[in-house]
């Protein structure tokens, strides 16, 4: 269960939103500045609320009534960003290790073959980021958040830099995260045909304020 909770203000533009979500993937969807980052940065911690409560199976991570904020690398949350962000200079297995060895996780030969698997990225491991393709290089993104072990995984428009060819490559790989992986993930994106296809629930945005909540039937053409 995510509980969410809060206000900020960003000068003139200002979030207010208020949610409660056991989807699977709960969809952040709204045109471009409809405060959607935003908000998944208050859910990373990397951004205060200036009033309110963020939750996360019934451990809250903010709250400011008794000024509670517990910081952004304590929290468990993965984040993938829409420009994948690996390290240019490590292979894809240094890059896939990354997150384990900086949470001081245990190596777990048998989960890092699950996600591997799963992503179908074993081919790629002794390739450099530069070497792969914008799709390939999101499925490495993908992988490095999972093997952090997270209890939640922030996708913030994963698809967003990517062509039309790169999208339906990487889609399935998504659908596979969602029922297989038993991660909950919240999912940001202004394309409700990729909201359809992931999202258990969605939260639609407009200028800050959240004006649906429920299932795929509130995306537009619904």
């Amino acid at each position: 269960m995510l509980r969410v909770d809060v206000s900020k203000q960003l000068g003139e533009f200002s979030i207010e939103a208020t949610f409660a979500s056991e989807g699977r993937v709960t969809g952040l969807f709204g045109a471009s500045g409809a405060g959607k980052t935003s908000l998944i940065n208050m859910i990373a911690g990397l951004l205060r609320p200036d009033r309110g409560v963020i939750a996360i199976d019934g451990e809250t991570l903010d709250d400011t009534t008794t000024n509670l904020h517990v910081p952004a690398h304590r929290r468990r949350i993965g984040y993938v960003f829409q420009d994948a962000r690996l390290f240019p200079h490590l292979d894809v297995r240094q890059n896939l290790d990354y997150g384990r060895r900086m949470n001081r996780l245990a190596d777990d030969p048998a989960q890092r073959a699950r996600v591997t698997d799963l992503l179908d990225i074993g081919s790629l491991l002794d390739r450099r980021p530069g070497q792969l393709s914008g799709g390939e290089r999101q499925r490495v993104a993908l992988g490095r958040a999972l093997l952090a072990q997270p209890r939640l995984l922030l996708l913030d428009e994963p698809l967003g830099s990517l062509d039309e060819e790169r999208k339906i490559e990487i889609l399935p790989y998504l659908v596979r995260l969602r029922d297989e992986a038993g991660v909950p993930m919240v999912y940001v994106s202004h394309d409700a045909g990729e909201m359809r296809q992931l999202a258990t629930q969605v939260v639609m945005l407009r200028r800050g304020r959240v004006i649906a909540f429920g299932g795929a039937e509130v995306l537009p053409g619904g």
